[in-house]
């Protein structure tokens, strides 16, 4: 296995972070609830984890901020344009899965 440097990991988690950052923005389609269900985590994980980054490092982000920067835009605006009501059976499987660690 090729030996990476710090630096060279840092870069590329930051590149592969960015790039799935861009691939949800395109995916308005995979709602939260799906992602929550398939994988366990979703948009609103990803803000949360990056304002913890961030104010682990002392930057004071707000919630808006955070998911401004996943979204691509207020999360308002996203959910106006974006979001649709879960299924009954979506929703169902989503409190099925019990507690979660976000």
């Amino acid at each position: 296995m090729t030996e990476l440097s710090d630096e060279q990991k840092r870069d590329f988690e930051a590149a592969a972070f960015r790039r799935l950052v861009v691939h949800l923005r395109e995916r308005t389609d995979v709602q939260n609830i799906d992602l929550m269900n398939l994988a366990g985590f979703c948009r609103n994980c990803l803000s949360n984890w990056y304002r913890d980054a961030a104010e682990a490092e002392g930057v004071d982000l707000s919630k808006d901020q955070s998911r401004e920067i996943i979204y691509g835009m207020p999360y308002a605006e996203w959910q106006a344009l974006n979001q649709t009501d879960a299924s009954d059976a979506k929703k169902a499987q989503f409190e099925a899965r019990g507690p979660r660690d976000q």
